[in-house]
């Protein structure tokens, strides 16, 4: 699979969450509410999650391999960077 989309919108709160991003795989299945999220050691990505009864979230949707999950944060992270670029110069 491939990801053909990647739709981002920033959050405006003084939070550690900088962005709630979308991403659409051939064009045909769509996963949203992933996140960026700016952590001690720069900018991650968290996959979409839930709270459960025991109060622990758990992702509802990712990936299983490492190197996907590496794909997946880099072109949404490179994607959301090319986004703030506009906005410094």
């Amino acid at each position: 699979m491939n990801i053909t989309d990647i739709r981002i919108r920033r959050v405006s709160s003084a939070g550690r969450m900088k962005a709630v991003v979308s991403v659409t795989f051939d064009n045909q299945f769509v996963v949203h509410d992933i996140k960026v999220v700016e952590g001690n050691n720069g900018y991650f990505v968290a996959m979409p999650s839930r709270k459960g009864a025991d109060g622990e979230f758990r992702d509802v949707a990712h990936p299983i391999t490492t190197e996907t999950r590496n794909m997946m944060q880099t072109m949404i992270l490179d994607a959301y960077n090319e986004q703030l670029e506009p906005e410094e110069a």
